[in-house]
């Protein structure tokens, strides 16, 4: 089995990882639904690999103030994954979850940062058991962290993690609506490794 860099990933196997990120955002968005009791609608999600270093920039730039659901993944593969969403856009969902208690303002209260974190629990369980499902891998996330911050500062503890794997990630821009458009980043960070097991389930040759 040879080694895979992130580099190295061929066209085939970005397809591969795109139609996983389709159908992970697809559920992820089913659970928020179900969530806030609310239809919820979904453009097809976007699927880029990035180098790093543009990340924030597709997110409209490193000084944009955002929500960041950070957790470990474990089990068949190990890694981590991120949710990013936009402060406003955070704020829009928990008003939607606690039926129109959320405060007035851009702070947030700690039952406000306790719905986020379960909003994050819940997209980001969904879109692991996509590719659980997916793939056959025992696939379980640990519990997620949240924090409140520029997006480059956000960004920067999975670089640090990332950075040992290479330049370039997988980022999937969901953009769902309900009467607000809202714009979800999921970032999926697995080892080398699991890279080579995902593909590997997925019939992939590594």
């Amino acid at each position: 089995m040879s080694e895979l860099t992130v580099e190295q990933i061929s066209e085939n196997y970005y397809d591969v990882l795109k139609e996983i990120g389709n159908i992970g955002a697809g559920n992820a968005m089913t659970a928020l639904s179900t969530m806030i009791g609310a239809k919820v609608d979904m453009r097809v999600p976007q699927v880029q690999l990035l180098e790093f270093k543009d990340v924030a920039d597709s997110m409209g730039g490193e000084e944009q103030i955002m929500v960041g659901v950070f957790l470990g993944v474990e089990g068949d593969i190990t890694g981590s994954m991120m949710f990013l969403i936009e402060r406003a856009s955070a704020k829009h969902l928990i008003n939607k979850m606690m039926m129109g208690m959320a405060t007035e303002g851009e702070e947030f209260n700690e039952m406000e940062i306790s719905a986020m974190r379960e909003v994050g629990n819940i997209i980001t369980g969904a879109y692991l058991n996509s590719l659980s499902t997916l793939t056959n891998l025992k696939i379980y996330p640990t519990p997620p962290a949240l924090t409140v911050d520029m997006c480059g500062a956000l960004l920067s503890v999975p670089a640090i993690e990332f950075g040992v794997y290479g330049d370039k990630i997988l980022l999937i821009q969901s953009q769902f609506f309900d009467e607000v458009e809202i714009d979800g980043y999921f970032m999926l960070i697995p080892d080398l490794d699991s890279y080579t097991k995902i593909l590997g389930a997925l019939g992939m040759p590594v």
